[in-house]
């Protein structure tokens, strides 16, 4: 096929346009809890631990189910699979906002984290099925990334501006209508695809997958929030243990859930490690981020989150500098010149301080936003195009969990990192009239500092404040300092073992074919596999 053989019309970019809406909502419902937690917990009266379930039972199940997710949509039809999903995920999203009690919401997020678990992969690989032609589909995966990443940054906003209006409930409802639209627009746009040849599923392998990723998260997360103790080191070693024997099942399963042999390839497995590094600082930093606009600046939710809004505006411009550079340049130094602008945005962070103001911080995140936008829309198309059609689903799982394991480990040990460097700097600088109980709680966390000294008189008050203001701001300049270097080394593997990749193997060759259903409804040909030797 040559480059402009089976180039996509207008229905697949209208089907595109349906493709993106679920996924900007998935991610949307991760961001979101954080403004509407302390208004569903006046209604419903959470205890801490059903606080924490609250907002982690949707991410864990997400991340535990893609993997499993994407192949049921490689065996049993990708777009059957996303429009199950998305009727589970509008009929959770009314049990949500219906909710009286936390063991309801609990379970309702559960079940939409189910629910988005099938919408990421089952998109993405529709995706790569509905654009053939090289220079459509990197553009396509930019707009789906950008969609993906504005769904984040305009959860708080959206949230926030239904919350001064409506009840809680109402920052779910939202869900509904973009659901309702899918399901009745997704069999008109949307071709069916699936592997002609899937094999029996495995129900042993799909437990095995959640158990693992499901360990691992838990032990990351419990250490971004304890620090490291048995429990968190217990899960990660359990984790880590189900999932080493789920990669050995994998190599003599009759119908695996994943091709090994895409791992064989460096433009496979160097893709993926990108991307979770990509996200490991991204994500990571958000801690930060939002402390510093929230705590020492000053700012409440609803500001913090329009003031977030230019890091989300000045992606496209990343995405579209990636896909329009790939072709002449090649997409593993676009990927190596993306990481290096994201190392710019990092060292303008290195600067920061207590006093620097929003521009400061809005100026450095806008800058790495670019730099990693270009990352995520090139690498995602990498690592779809180094797979096998048939594999598209379990490609695109892969490529999702990658980048959550990234920004579970960022926000982990970042945090972790923070935590050591904020308490080490507070018992410095902070005033000595403080009694042990006050210092403790001040060395905690920011948010731990700013209720002590509202508790002091005026004049320790102001010296906790700014001690604990000055400590952050130097936790803040570790974290980016640790990010850029990973950047940097990120962009030097990109470009010595991509490319070493490529002149050793040379173009791509053609792929088997994938099953194409439903061709003359959506209004496409045939899926068929294509050449793609400018790939990387």
């Amino acid at each position: 096929m040559t480059e402009h053989e089976g180039r996509a019309g207008s229905r697949e970019w209208v089907g595109l346009a349906v493709l993106v809406l679920p996924c900007l909502l998935a991610s949307m419902d991760m961001s979101v809890m954080f403004i509407t937690l302390p208004s569903l917990a006046v209604d419903l009266g959470p205890s801490g631990s059903e606080q924490l379930w609250i907002m982690d039972s949707y991410g864990f199940l997400l991340a535990g189910l893609l993997i499993t997710m994407g192949t049921l949509g490689d065996r049993f039809g990708r777009r059957r699979v996303l429009l199950a999903g998305a009727a589970a995920f509008g009929a959770a999203s009314v049990l949500a906002a219906c909710s009286t009690s936390p063991g309801t919401l609990i379970a309702a997020r559960a079940l939409l984290g189910i629910a988005g678990a099938t919408l990421a992969p089952s998109t993405l690989s529709l995706i790569r099925s509905m654009f053939h032609d090289a220079a459509q589909r990197a553009t396509a995966v930019g707009i789906w990334t950008a969609g993906f990443a504005g769904g984040a940054v305009l959860g708080p906003i959206i949230g926030g501006l239904l919350l001064e209006h409506f009840w809680w409930g109402s920052v779910f409802l939202v869900n509904v209508p973009v659901m309702v639209l899918l399901l009745l627009l997704g069999p008109l746009l949307l071709a069916e695809h699936r592997d002609p040849e899937p094999g029996r599923f495995d129900l042993l392998g799909a437990a095995m997958s959640l158990v693992a990723v499901l360990g691992v998260i838990y032990g990351i997360k419990a250490v971004a929030e304890h620090g490291f103790g048995w429990t968190s080191l217990a899960c990660c070693a359990a984790g880590l243990a189900v999932g080493a024997a789920f990669l050995r099942r994998q190599h003599t399963a009759a119908n695996p859930m994943i091709d090994m042999e895409m791992f064989r390839t460096r433009r496979f497995t160097v893709p993926l490690l990108i991307d979770a590094l990509a996200t490991f600082g991204l994500v990571g930093f958000s801690l930060f981020n939002w402390q510093f606009m929230q705590l020492v600046l000053g700012m409440g939710p609803l500001e913090s989150a329009v003031w977030s809004l230019p890091t989300f505006l000045v992606m496209p411009v990343g995405i579209a500098l990636a896909t329009a550079t790939a072709p002449r340049i090649g997409k593993h130094n676009v990927i190596a010149a993306g990481l290096l602008v994201a190392t710019a945005g990092y060292v303008v962070l290195t600067l920061l301080r207590a006093d620097s103001g929003i521009v400061h911080l809005v100026s450095g995140m806008a800058v790495v936003s670019i730099g990693i936008g270009a990352v995520s829309a090139v690498v995602t198309e990498v690592i779809l195009s180094a797979a096998p059609p048939e594999r598209a689903g379990a490609a695109s799982a892969m490529a999702e969990t990658s980048a959550e394991f990234g920004g579970a480990l960022g926000i982990a040990l970042l945090g972790s990192i923070g935590t050591t460097v904020y308490r080490s700097e507070l018992a410095a600088k902070a005033p000595d009239s403080l009694t042990p109980e006050e210092l403790e709680a001040a060395k905690s966390t920011l948010g731990g500092a700013v209720e002590t000294a509202a508790a002091l008189p005026q004049g320790a008050a102001d010296t906790l404040r700014n001690a604990a203001f000055d400590a952050f701001a130097q936790e803040a300049r570790i974290a980016s300092m640790v990010s850029a270097v990973l950047m940097t080394g990120a962009a030097i593997l990109i470009a010595t073992l991509l490319r070493t990749a490529r002149t050793r193997t040379g173009p791509e060759a053609p792929q088997p074919q994938a099953e194409c259903h439903g061709g003359n409804r959506a209004g496409n040909p045939p899926s068929r596999a294509t050449s793609n030797a400018k790939s990387v």
